[in-house]
């Protein structure tokens, strides 16, 4: 039987990752905020701005895997997990925010145009290309494991590529002195940026809501609850997130009627084994005969 196992990111690896993106990138919206106000550049000021909003992205995706680490107390019995899930859809606002701010940028050029340093411009947002594309390299790993990770990587990816819009439009400004394509490609980087975006924010707002993940198939999950030997049938099945990284089920499980009560730890054991294979950590299971009614009266999926 084949199964597909999602690999949870190493906490070190990523909050170093996240240290270093949030430093380097601070340093570089220090610079291009200088250089915008030093050549009079909007583009620069608001592609900082853009930056500056990474930087605080990034900042609160490691404040959301430091409180993974905090134990669970009597108040929040899985710990701090969900803050995850929580950030990541703070992230995906954020960006929507910084598409916004990138969009009224733009309509303001169209009415107020300004003469531009073009060259300087480029040479500037070229080394946002640089430092945005290194930073996005540290999450691209592990980036399809985590909504965190995710976001991060999308963030920084965005922002090079708004520095690359700034690069080519720079150069042709100091070319052609057409000063109007720097707004045309600034509409097109925000049509990439806000398609990337939306997925980010349906898969966290889902989440958020207790939403079955993306990554796990409730059918596929009941199949392999049913080919568990002494296993009839499974209903009230719910399955959420307890992070980006973690999943939870409980289920109701009609176990065939001759199960001793001592063959039924081998099977949680089995099933518990089978989820694992699905990318489901914590399973809660009640086990159930044909014979018995249950009371569980509320409606579910199955």
């Amino acid at each position: 039987m084949a199964h597909n196992h999602d690999h949870t990111p190493k906490l070190s690896t990523i909050n170093r990752a996240f240290i270093v993106g949030i430093a380097i990138n601070s340093i570089y919206v220090i610079i291009e905020f200088g250089a915008g106000f030093y050549y009079n550049s909007l583009s620069l000021i608001s592609d900082a701005g853009h930056n500056l909003s990474d930087v605080a992205s990034l900042a609160l995706a490691l404040l959301a895997f430091r409180l993974v680490k905090v134990k669970a107390n009597d108040k929040f019995t899985y710990g701090y997990r969900k803050s995850t899930i929580l950030v990541s859809l703070i992230n995906s606002v954020i960006l929507f925010i910084a598409i916004g701010g990138i969009l009224w940028e733009s309509i303001n050029r169209m009415h107020h145009t300004v003469s531009l340093q073009g060259s300087a411009i480029s040479v500037i947002a070229g080394i946002g290309i640089v430092v945005n594309a290194v930073s996005a390299f540290m999450f691209f790993k592990d980036k399809d494991s985590d909504l965190n990770v995710k976001g991060a990587y999308l963030h920084l990816m965005a922002d090079a590529a708004v520095s690359l819009g700034v690069v080519i439009s720079g150069i042709l400004i100091s070319i052609y002195h057409i000063y109007w394509l720097d707004m045309v490609m600034s509409l097109v980087i925000v049509l990439v940026i806000f398609y990337s975006t939306w997925h980010l924010f349906k898969d966290s707002l889902s989440l958020t809501l207790d939403g079955v993940p993306k990554n796990i198939k409730l059918q596929e999950v009941v199949s392999e609850i049913k080919e568990v030997e002494g296993v009839i049938d499974v209903h009230h099945l719910h399955v959420w997130a307890i992070s980006t990284t973690q999943n939870a089920m409980t289920a109701h499980i009609i176990v065939q009627p001759d199960v001793a009560v001592k063959q039924l730890n081998i099977i949680k054991k089995n099933i518990k084994s089978e989820m694992d294979h699905v990318n489901i950590q914590h399973a809660t299971l009640e086990f159930e005969t044909e014979e018995e009614n249950c009371t569980d009266t509320n409606e579910n999926w199955k």
